[in-house]
């Protein structure tokens, strides 16, 4: 099979459990607000802005780009990540991400109690708690009284391994199987079918795939000249000033980083 041919099969083979696919997906607004909906449980929910591949950036070390962030009508902020792979811990990560969005989007001498709500949802492949359940709201409860107490942040974990036929499991068949479910969910369908049945909606997945790698070969190519760097200083070939110049950063940002 040719390179291209190899790159269309891809892009056909993606389903929106997958980020590349699922970002595309989230350009609608029409399909935000439909998955939303169902995962919140609001048929009235309305999303104002949606926003995929949103970065959030952290001065002061780890940025993240949230799959999508979303500013509903009643004032909350919604993100959501897509993952297919359960190789890290998750509810960490979720954590993170929450905070880091928080502190993007809080102006400078607001009042605590004028925080925006923030809803993280996680959709992955697999039962992230093994409990069995398609989909887990996380609370803070207090151990001595078992009083559930809010703070203005909420997770939810949707899962497409169990079935409980639900209508977050039924959606979830769309984002990881060869499903289109038109009358339930008509906005996923339509969208989902564009990027992999017409060949306008092929081609610009095999353009986005393809954009991908050349990046990660990039960035890949960057981290072994990164290393390099770092192990020619620690052979005494270079100072950390000579090789913070060749990786074009700050004396300080090269330490803290050759020091993880």
């Amino acid at each position: 099979m040719g390179y291209n041919a190899k790159i269309r099969a891809d892009a056909m083979s993606l389903n929106p459990i997958d980020d590349a696919l699922f970002i595309k997906m989230a350009e609608s607004l029409r399909f935000c607000q439909e998955i939303l909906r169902v995962f919140l449980g609001d048929k009235q929910l309305i999303v104002l802005e949606n926003m995929p591949q949103s970065i959030v950036k952290n001065l002061q070390g780890r940025s993240c780009i949230l799959d999508l962030k979303c500013r509903l009508a009643s004032g909350r902020i919604v993100h959501i990540e897509v993952q297919k792979a359960d190789d890290d811990d998750h509810q960490r990560r979720v954590r993170y991400n929450s905070s880091i969005l928080t502190a993007n989007i809080v102006d400078p001498g607001a009042k605590f109690r004028d925080i925006p709500d923030v809803i993280s949802i996680f959709i992955s492949k697999f039962d992230v708690f093994k409990q069995g359940k398609a989909v887990y709201h996380v609370e803070r409860v207090i151990q001595e009284t078992g009083k559930t107490v809010y703070n203005g942040t909420q997770e939810i974990y949707i899962n497409a391994e169990v079935d409980d036929a639900s209508d977050i499991a039924r959606l979830m068949k769309i984002f990881v199987e060869d499903s289109y479910y038109d009358d339930e969910f008509p906005a996923t369908s339509e969208r989902k079918r564009i990027f992999k049945t017409t060949e306008e909606g092929v081609n610009e997945m095999c353009e986005v795939i393809e954009r991908n790698r050349s990046e990660a070969r990039a960035e890949g190519r960057a981290e072994g000249r990164l290393s390099l760097l770092m192990k020619l200083v620690k052979m005494n070939k270079l100072t950390i000033k000579e090789a913070a110049n060749e990786a074009d950063m700050t004396e300080a940002a090269f330490k803290k980083l050759a020091l993880q």
